[in-house]
């Protein structure tokens, strides 16, 4: 798959978007069969369905970000959270002087706790920033894809995750997935402990119930629900 947008100049001036779009994911670790790019490549392949279904600037990812959790397992690499709130403004800044001055952040790793602050800040004066998907776009989407586990159950490396990539990136996907679920349940220490208190593996979810399918319908719900986002950022009161 290509992860970067391939537009010219020229196609964006043709098209003058009002709207820019950033995928921002992580380089950690997925367990032993989801590659440490699964969080980017899933941004982004948001982002392209938002992208050929709405007239947005499609920006290319932020690869690295916010995955101090993970960095008991090797591979893993972070940026601290004022860097990350720091490329995001330098990025808006920059959106700005070329006269868009709206922006949303796809963002497809849930350890990226500062983009809420990011978005809460850049709209005291009125919309300009929106995060997507949010809690029940994700929940909208498992509905509508037939997802068997709960978003806090299949945290990370589960279903829905294995599911997409099922759907839109296969060579990504490697084998031994279907024999890797791993509950846990409780996690209330997470944040403190790291994820390697809780899996060995690395996985917590239940990645053996993915199929391409269900990867393909929850894009589908996703798709759909962007467009209230859309809506509520470029409403003119």
């Amino acid at each position: 798959m290509n992860l970067l947008p391939t537009a010219t100049n020229t196609d964006v001036q043709e098209q003058q978007p009002q709207v820019a779009v950033l995928p921002i994911g992580s380089f950690e670790q997925h367990g032993k069969y989801l590659p440490l790019i699964t969080d980017t490549a899933i941004a982004c392949v948001i982002a392209q369905e938002i992208a050929a279904a709405y007239p947005v600037h499609l920006l290319p990812p932020i690869t690295v970000s916010c995955s101090h959790e993970h960095a008991a397992f090797p591979g893993t690499v972070s940026i601290s959270a004022r860097t990350l709130y720091a490329v995001i403004d330098d990025i808006r800044a920059s959106l700005a002087r070329s006269g868009i001055h709206k922006l949303v952040i796809v963002n497809g790793h849930g350890g990226n706790y500062v983009l809420s602050n990011v978005v809460q800040e850049a709209n005291v004066d009125g919309p300009a920033v929106s995060l997507f998907p949010l809690g029940p776009d994700w929940d909208r989407a498992r509905e509508y894809g037939g997802l068997e586990s709960d978003r806090h159950a299949d945290m990370h490396a589960g279903e829905i995750e294995t599911s997409i990539l099922l759907h839109a990136a296969p060579e990504l996907v490697r084998e031994g997935y279907d024999e890797s679920d791993h509950d846990s349940r409780e996690r209330p220490f997470l944040l403190v402990q790291g994820m390697a208190e809780y899996t060995q593996s690395g996985v917590i979810g239940f990645p053996s119930l993915a199929t391409a399918e269900k990867g393909k319908a929850v894009l589908e719900s996703l798709r759909s629900s962007f467009s209230a986002h859309l809506d509520v950022l470029c409403r003119v009161s």
